[in-house]
């Protein structure tokens, strides 16, 4: 602890009370005494930094029931020692049901007293630490903290603030890089279940002979190389919220596993034999039209409409060009800050120009995009000039085939947006298919998978 707060020691002898503060000085607390514990009330009155009080049951005037009372009634946030005389059981448990926070029985132990005062102000910076980071995190995760102002995603937001309260599963679609785990994040922070754990698993990044181990668990030789148990994350999630990004990646025998678990809320871990109950939310996530997946059979119809109770959309960011100035002045102020530069800002050119591009990688490329600038950009101001000349012909020039932007007013189904989003994003790296799957947001054996049914399609060569 780099700070200890202050400590007040209450108590009418003399002897005492300079017994114990000196011995609390000597832990390195700074020390206030008291003889009246109305004069150390009225201190606590006009200073906040007092964390502990260190006081006597038995004294003239305010004793240390009233004392105690009357700091309670003020719900000053302090931890409070009574001390009691010796052998007085009653005193100290009626002391505790006021609501001290530990007693001390006379004549004081001085070791026990600094043992005690410092593991309650331990408790204390933790529980203070605790309660700093989960603010963090309701911030991070709250709809205000998803940058947007266009009547696109106020819609998604009021559709967001209906579904949280409630047990059902959430459906989450949209392409990728558009935030859809963000989202996820946000309507578990706003649920019933947001003290309990959120883990999410991505069903694409995960081969097919672990991912089973991953959601079920397994007992130590189920398998080689399975040397201890493991706990699985349906387990983990309980009382919590389980989210399954790219779910369409669930091969045909898990999803039947799937569906069994969201039917009977029961799993076994792989080579067990006992069925455990598990409660869980669900949220899944697609990139991809899962009626077509249905329609192709490589999706199982029952578990789709046992996914889709609640179907959201996140919708991609050439659909809500207006949120671009909100976001590109929230990722200039976060890597400035994180890069140590002073804060930047975009001129209205350079806003134009990043306007009229189409995104493929939608939110997440945007905002590699914002930091490779903040990086790269020394000065103060940044114009359409600043801006990568590659970016700048991209945008400007239209490329053979068309420029991606005119996706967003065309009619065209979702699998031709898809292939256009990652050729185009596999062009602007230059062919290197690990930078274009990050862009996008998918694993790399998802983009080599699709990059082969283009080909076989006639859409791609090498």
């Amino acid at each position: 602890m780099s700070v200890l707060p202050l400590i007040l020691v209450i108590d009418d002898e003399t002897g005492s009370r300079e017994s114990m503060a000196i011995a609390l000085e000597k832990a390195g607390l700074k020390v206030e005494t008291f003889d009246d514990a109305r004069k150390a009330l009225e201190f606590l009155d006009e200073k906040d930094e007092p964390g502990l009080v260190v006081c006597d049951l038995k004294m003239p005037g305010m004793d240390g029931l009233e004392f105690l009372s009357a700091v309670r009634e003020q719900e000053k946030d302090l931890a409070v020692i009574l001390v009691t005389g010796y052998g007085s059981i009653e005193s100290a448990v009626q002391a505790m049901r006021v609501g001290a926070d530990d007693y001390l029985t006379k004549p004081v132990d001085l070791y026990e007293l600094r043992k005690r005062v410092m593991n309650l102000l331990e408790n204390r910076q933790l529980k203070e630490e605790v309660t700093t980071l989960r603010q963090m995190l309701d911030k991070q995760y709250s709809f205000d903290n998803i940058v947007a102002k266009s009547p696109q995603m106020e819609r998604l937001f009021e559709q967001m603030r209906l579904v949280a309260p409630t047990r059902s599963t959430v459906l989450i679609v949209g392409e990728s890089g558009t935030g859809k785990e963000l989202v996820a994040r946000a309507i578990h922070g706003a649920s019933p279940r947001a003290e309990e754990r959120f883990l999410a698993i991505n069903c694409g990044a995960i081969p097919s002979d672990i991912l089973e181990s991953e959601l079920f668990g397994h007992e130590r030789g189920a398998f080689t190389g399975a040397v201890a148990r493991k706990i699985g994350k349906f387990e983990l999630a309980h009382k919590g919220t389980l989210f399954l990004d790219e779910i369409s990646e669930l091969y045909p025998e898990l999803q039947v596993k799937l569906l069994r678990v969201l039917e009977d809320r029961m799993v076994m871990r792989v080579g067990g034999s006992e069925l455990i109950e598990v409660d869980f939310r669900l949220i899944a996530a697609t990139n991809k039209d899962l009626e077509k997946e249905v329609t192709e059979e490589r999706f199982r119809e029952d578990l789709y409409y046992r996914l889709k109770v609640v179907t959201l959309r996140v919708p991609p960011l050439r659909e809500r060009k207006e949120d671009i100035p909100l976001l590109a002045d929230h990722f200039l102020r976060e890597f400035c800050e994180e890069h140590g530069q002073p804060v930047k800002r975009l001129t209205p050119a350079a806003l134009e120009l990043l306007s009229q591009y189409s995104w493929p990688g939608n939110v997440r490329e945007f905002r590699n995009f914002i930091e490779s600038t903040v990086i790269f950009h020394a000065g103060e101001e940044i114009d359409r000039g600043d801006l990568p000349a590659d970016f700048r012909a991209g945008v400007e020039v239209p490329r053979s085939g068309g420029p991606i932007q005119n996706l967003s007013g065309s009619p065209r189904g979702m699998a031709e947006i898809e292939r256009q989003a990652i050729l185009e994003t596999l062009q602007l790296t230059g062919g290197r298919r690990a930078d274009a799957a990050k862009v996008l947001g998918i694993g790399l054996r998802t983009l080599q998978r699709k990059l082969k049914e283009y080909r076989e399609q006639g859409f791609f060569q090498e």
